[in-house]
């Protein structure tokens, strides 16, 4: 069976794994998914990422982080969907809580996050909100 939205896939398991204090979650890997993992880690959401290979298969896991029991993110939400992308150009890309979270952008360099999208001068599709 195939996957609609694998994106969402992701983040219901993340947000699930971390309601019930896992310390990591796996999911089938992709390359959209490994590179969300990497702006997740470098913003400080999730503890690490690693991708292995089984045969044709790969799988991702993601390591989950805590503080003092709580886990660090409280929001993720999926914002662009299948049935409905939204795309932003440079100075329209939204901020989350004021810039207390973070918008993960789909550019043509990549993902990466709304700072770092209006600092490059780039626009794009926004996956996720993250705080």
């Amino acid at each position: 069976m195939s996957m609609t939205d694998p994106i969402s896939d992701m983040l219901a398991r993340i947000k699930n794994a971390q309601a019930v204090r896992k310390r990591s979650v796996s999911m089938p890997s992709s390359g959209i998914k490994a590179a969300l993992a990497a702006v997740l880690k470098d913003e400080g959401y999730i503890r690490d990422f690693r991708v292995e290979q089984e045969g044709v298969k790969s799988t991702l896991f993601v390591e989950l982080k805590y503080v003092d029991g709580r886990g660090v993110i409280d929001r993720l939400d999926r914002f662009s969907k299948p049935g409905r992308r939204r795309y932003f150009g440079k100075d329209d890309i939204p901020r989350v809580l004021n810039g207390l979270g973070v918008a993960v952008i789909s550019t043509s360099r990549g993902l990466m996050t709304d700072a770092r999208a209006r600092a490059e001068g780039q626009g794009g599709e926004v996956l996720c909100l993250v705080a």
